[in-house]
């Protein structure tokens, strides 16, 4: 018997508390902390960010070929800027200093002094020059154009000046669309790619009412003259709805500036050309050039449902 009660002693093992079982199971398990530390040690794997393409050698090579292209153009205008200022009436040393684009409300007033004492005697020579600058400033998105548009308010007629920063804007942006269509596609798809898909998808959404989409967008500062310019070709806006439409659109902000005009001299800053009351006029000319293209739009989705 004791024998037997041996035996069976060495396979029995002692049993355990329910207290001890507890112990090692939670000794088993990873405690909190401790998962921390190795997931904080475990790489973390980041989204992929989509990454610009490399343009390959063929496209640097002509990239390169439309930047110089771009500069010889540029140099050809400025050429001609020369030439008008040397066909200009004589002028002595004081007046020469300011027969120079304006960069702020003060450059405009000695500019329009200068130009309104010479503008009976020389009247087309005078505006010929002041075309000219528009032209170029409009052509390569040069700033300034405002003053310019502020300083034919002050020296022609109503009708005369806002016909002329029509005109001036129409050619100056065309010659502006045309030059990105010839050497600036590549340029543009490269540099703003985002930009490019987000106004593809505009044009696309109002493809038949591109024209009043067009006025909207000269009335308002959503986007850029100058990307409008640029962009315009290589989303596909066909070129007499981009001219006639920024030929039409220019004129309500250009009615603005002629008025200022009248006050140039007595004006401290270009912010006091518009007032509340001007701003809140053109927003209201800006919603009504996009009506016409809602209302097709909402009587085009009826008669396809």
């Amino acid at each position: 018997m004791r024998a037997r009660s041996a035996v069976n002693g060495k396979h029995k093992p002692p049993k355990q508390s329910q207290d001890q079982q507890q112990q090692q199971q939670q000794l088993q398990q990873p405690q909190p902390q401790q998962q921390q530390q190795a997931q904080l040690q475990q790489p973390q794997q980041q989204p992929a960010t989509p990454q610009k393409q490399a343009m390959s050698a063929d496209e640097r090579k002509a990239t390169k070929k439309s930047l110089v292209i771009v500069v010889a153009i540029f140099v050809a205008s400025l050429t001609a800027m020369f030439y008008v200022y040397a066909i200009f009436p004589e002028l002595n040393a004081s007046e020469k200093q300011h027969l120079k684009i304006p960069r702020d409300i003060q450059d405009a007033k000695m500019l329009a002094k200068v130009l309104d004492r010479y503008k009976d005697m020389y009247y087309f020579e005078v505006m010929f020059g002041v075309v000219v600058a528009y032209v170029f400033l409009q052509t390569f998105a040069i700033p300034g154009s405002l003053f310019l548009s502020i300083l034919l308010g002050f020296l022609y007629k109503f009708p005369i000046a806002l016909f002329l920063i029509c005109f001036c804007s129409a050619l100056g942006a065309t010659l502006c669309y045309t030059l990105s269509n010839l050497v600036g596609r590549r340029l543009i798809r490269h540099f703003w790619p985002k930009k490019t898909s987000e106004w593809s998808r505009h044009v696309e959404e109002y493809r038949d009412s591109l024209f009043n989409y067009m006025l909207f967008l000269r009335m308002t500062p959503i986007l850029p003259n100058w990307f409008i310019n640029l962009a315009s070709p290589v989303i596909g806006v066909p070129l007499h709805i981009f001219a006639l439409g920024t030929f039409c659109g220019v004129a309500p902000p250009s009615v603005i500036a002629i008025q200022a005009g009248k006050t140039l001299q007595k004006m401290s800053s270009s912010s006091e050309a518009f007032s509340w009351t001007s701003m809140g006029v053109l927003t209201l000319c800006a919603c009504a050039s996009l009506l016409p293209g809602l209302l097709k739009n909402k009587f085009k989705k009826k008669k396809d449902a």
